[in-house]
């Protein structure tokens, strides 16, 4: 079926199943992590079916958040490198607070901060494994002694804080621009928003639709 002329497509089905199975199984890992953090947050583990089910079931949707997310990340790297304009953009971060977007380079599909946003998640998951791998009993912590076990816990914790906090801002970011939230739920976007917000996308994409039309 083709793309009305005002839409341009900017997320895949494959992209957006990815992303909310992502979100979702986030919630799960977030909820029963702090059950585990602290005892005031113990009946959170019930997200998971209760203490037992919630210590067998959050190591492997780890398991499943990183390759989900990695398998993402190799496919968008190349798009959240910074470049030239992203470095000017984020020299004018009072216009883009203060909303003055005429005033504001053009950018590519992702704007600086969205691409801090992944670099971010690249490092804390990719700390959230390595610390994860070595606290999960009965597989792997026996291998390793008790002071590098305790000292994975408070990496775990606070890779967990920086993930969490991360995605916070990813959400009110998305909330905060108008439109950003469809583009994930029905995968197009107007061209109006595309120029307004992704100059640089936007021409891309449109001389595409020119050469196959």
């Amino acid at each position: 079926m083709r793309t009305p002329r005002h839409r341009l497509i900017r997320y895949s089905p494959l992209d957006r199943a990815n992303h909310w199975s992502m979100a979702m199984i986030f919630i799960l890992l977030a909820l029963s992590g702090l059950a585990f953090f602290h005892p005031a947050f113990f009946f959170l583990s019930h997200t998971l079916g209760g203490p037992v089910w919630a210590r067998i079931l959050h190591p492997f949707l780890g398991v499943v958040l990183v390759l989900l997310f990695y398998a993402m990340a190799a496919r968008h790297v190349s798009r959240n490198l910074l470049g030239e304009n992203d470095v000017q953009w984020m020299r004018q971060i009072r216009d883009v607070l203060d909303n003055r977007d005429e005033k504001l380079p053009p950018i590519g599909k992702y704007n600086p901060g969205q691409k801090l946003v992944f670099w971010s998640l690249v490092v804390s998951i990719a700390l959230l494994l390595l610390s994860g791998v070595i606290m999960w009993r009965p597989w792997f912590a026996g291998y390793f002694p008790i002071p590098l076990i305790r000292f994975a816990s408070l990496i775990h914790s606070l890779s967990a804080f920086v993930a969490i906090v991360t995605i916070v801002i990813h959400i009110y970011a998305a909330i905060w621009v108008k439109g950003s939230i469809r583009s994930m739920t029905r995968g197009w976007v107007t061209r109006a928003w595309a120029r307004h917000h992704h100059g640089l996308w936007a021409r891309e994409q449109e001389e595409k639709q020119r050469e196959h039309s």
